[in-house]
């Protein structure tokens, strides 16, 4: 059994739950860690996420700005940000992925409510966080030849690669302005479904968005729609894709950008799971892959990415390419 971390029932004790029940809930990709927390009829959920490596202040304070701008962010009941602390409320076991697995039929529904959340959202000024720049947009982009080419045996061209994404991204930069909020891993598994969306309609809750930017409002949208953990059939891609241009009022060169930061997110998420693999020795993520190549190419094709498609063309053999990235060393 994994020893709990130090300081929790201290902390706990100094919240008010000094005699709750812990109960640990499997990690993430990251140095953070939950434990469900139980007291009576009280229940919260702990969250550790440990200085150095991590530091919860973010979400906590994007927690707050959510909360305050008509988003279900869960409530703060306690915080210790300096010894990485937060007892947060429960949303309850519904992850909208793990739900749509029992109830298919909820589907368009639960996808629905999540397309008009962010419209809501989009509708609001952004929120007081740094901005999603072409610097950061390249930085990620970077760790698809940083970490998987090497895995795959590849040698490529690398400054041709950012100078590829560069003509790409520029364009959509000054669309993006004044910007949006963009919680960045807006996806079914971080979307908490409660009781009144069950019925079908009402509130969503979300988690895991302290890494939130001021950036493009179709980021939300690809990371919801194409997402890296579950399959969004095409059809329905298409359908709510459709939904958010009709509500929102997006026009023009929103489908382009849409296909420009689909690339960019799934290059950077197949980076990131080989890195997960080789640096954090979680290689569960490589399985993942396949299901994100097969959105980049899909996005690949869209015109407004021909200088990125052209630069696969050149560096990634097809037969790598029509293994959807499976050559891993």
């Amino acid at each position: 059994m994994i020893p709990l971390p130090e300081g929790l029932h201290p902390f706990l004790s100094q919240a008010g739950w000094g005699d709750a029940e812990v109960d640990p809930i499997p990690g993430d990709a990251s140095f953070r860690r939950y434990f469900r927390i139980r007291d009576g009829s009280r229940k919260a959920m702990l969250m550790h996420a440990p200085p150095p490596q991590e530091d919860p202040q973010p979400f906590l304070d994007v927690a707050a700005w959510l909360s305050a701008n008509g988003q279900r962010a869960p409530e703060v009941y306690a915080a210790d940000a300096e010894k990485g602390w937060a007892l947060l409320e429960d949303f309850g076991d519904d992850r909208m992925r793990d739900w749509l697995e029992l109830n298919p039929d909820g589907e368009d529904a639960a996808y629905a409510t999540a397309i008009d959340a962010l419209v809501e959202l989009h509708q609001r000024p952004a929120g007081p966080f740094g901005a999603y720049d072409l610097a950061a947009y390249l930085r990620e982009t970077a760790l698809f030849t940083e970490w998987y080419c090497p895995a795959a045996g590849l040698e490529v061209d690398e400054s041709g690669y950012e100078q590829g994404w560069e003509a790409v991204l520029a364009p959509l930069l000054a669309r993006q302005a004044p910007g949006v909020t963009v919680l960045r891993d807006y996806h079914a598994e971080n979307i908490m479904l409660l009781e009144p969306e069950k019925a079908g309609g009402g509130a969503q809750g979300l988690i895991d968005f302290q890494d939130a930017l001021v950036g493009h409002p179709a980021y939300d949208l690809v990371s919801l729609l194409q997402d890296a953990r579950r399959d969004v059939p095409e059809e329905l891609e298409r359908r709510m894709l459709d939904r958010y241009l009709e509500r929102a009022g997006a026009g023009g060169e929103f489908e382009a950008d849409y296909a420009r930061l689909g690339a960019q997110r799934n290059a950077k998420i197949v980076g990131i799971f080989v890195r997960l693999w080789k640096r954090d020795g979680k290689p569960n993520y490589l399985s993942l892959i396949p299901r994100v190549w097969r959105a980049m190419e899909r996005d690949l094709a869209h015109p407004a990415l021909a200088p990125v498609a052209e630069w696969f063309d050149r560096n990634i053999p097809r037969e790598v390419r029509e293994h959807l990235g499976g050559r891993l060393a």
